[in-house]
Order: C-alpha cells, then structure tokens, then sequence
C-alpha cells in the first residue's frame, strides 16, 4: 500500500491505518529507536507510541511524507525516553551522537526558534552534496552507528568521522554568517 493511501485511512479513521503503517515501517522504526536506546524491548515500545501517536496527530496533521513523519516522531519519543532513562539512578549507557556539537553549540538558544533553527538546518543541508548529506541525516537523524554508515557508503570509518567533523564545521560557519548563535 502506498503512503498517501495509508495517510488517507488515518484521515478517515480506518484503525486498518495503522496496522498497515506497521507492516511497511516496523524494521525502519525499530532501527531508529534502536539505534538510540540500545534496547529492543524500549524500541519496540516506542515504534508502538509512535503510531499511537500517528493515530493522534493525523488528522488534523497531513504528511507530506509518512515515512520522515514517523521516524521524526520515533525519534523524540526515543529521545525522551532515552531522558527518562539516563535520568537519576536509572542511567542506561546510550551515547546519542548529539555530544559532538557540544565543542560550538552554547547551551543558551540566544532567541533562536526551533522553526528558525530547523529551516536554517534544512537550507544548509539542501546545500551540501548528496553523499555528506546523507551520512549527517543518518548520523543525526537516525543516530546509525559509525561503522554502518561507512558500510553502507563504501567509505572507512576514518572518513565518515573526518566527513561528520568538517560538515559541523560548515555548520558552525554557515551558523555564524548569517550571525546565529545558539
């Protein structure tokens, strides 16, 4: 079933919408949720709120690709509950890949919106070539380990990391040219 076909059953409440979301996504909603909590019964847990929560949010939300919807939201509820589980006595031992911008990213947004912050994202990336493009979306999307990107790009380790550290430093330039700080 194509995406936009799912999409409609959840505009028109088919409970069929989901089961079918299910089907096509699971492996590829796992993968993210996996690849941040290092757990496959967390995972699991949460590939099941996110479509509970594509349930919630669609309608009145309407996708322009199903597919980025719900890994986006297999992300943060991944991340909150990666939150919840480092927090206290109950840390769990997962490193998101988050930490290397910390050496330009101050903690003080400094007024910077996340919809400012997400299309200046978006318009940088638009920017770079494909291939580095898509080893920063599975690094910091998908939070894919180093050596599965290297992999799956024919590349080494050494270069996926030397590739990741000169696009934050694109980054951080193309952030500082347009005078955001955040």
């Amino acid at each position: 079933m194509e995406n936009e076909e799912i999409i409609s059953l959840f505009l028109a409440r088919d409970q069929r919408a989901i089961s079918m979301c299910e089907e096509k996504f699971k492996i590829l909603g796992l993968s993210v949720a996996q690849n941040i909590l290092k757990s496959r019964p967390d995972a699991e847990e949460c590939f099941s709120d996110a479509l509970m929560a594509l349930w919630r949010t669609i309608p009145p939300e309407h996708p322009k690709d199903l597919k980025a919807y719900l890994c986006r939201i297999v992300r943060n509820i991944s991340l909150d509950r990666l939150d919840y589980l480092n927090a206290g006595k109950r840390a769990h031992g997962a490193e998101v890949p988050f930490s290397e911008f910390e050496d330009f990213l101050p903690a003080d947004s400094g007024g910077l919106e996340d919809l400012e912050f997400s299309d200046l994202l978006n318009r940088f990336l638009n920017g770079l070539p494909a291939d580095q493009r898509k080893v920063f979306v599975r690094r910091y999307f998908f939070f894919d380990p180093l050596c599965d990107i290297a992999r799956d790009c024919g590349m080494s380790v050494s270069k996926v990391k030397s590739m990741l550290m000169r696009i934050r430093k694109k980054f951080k330039n193309y952030l500082a040219e347009r005078e955001c700080y955040l």
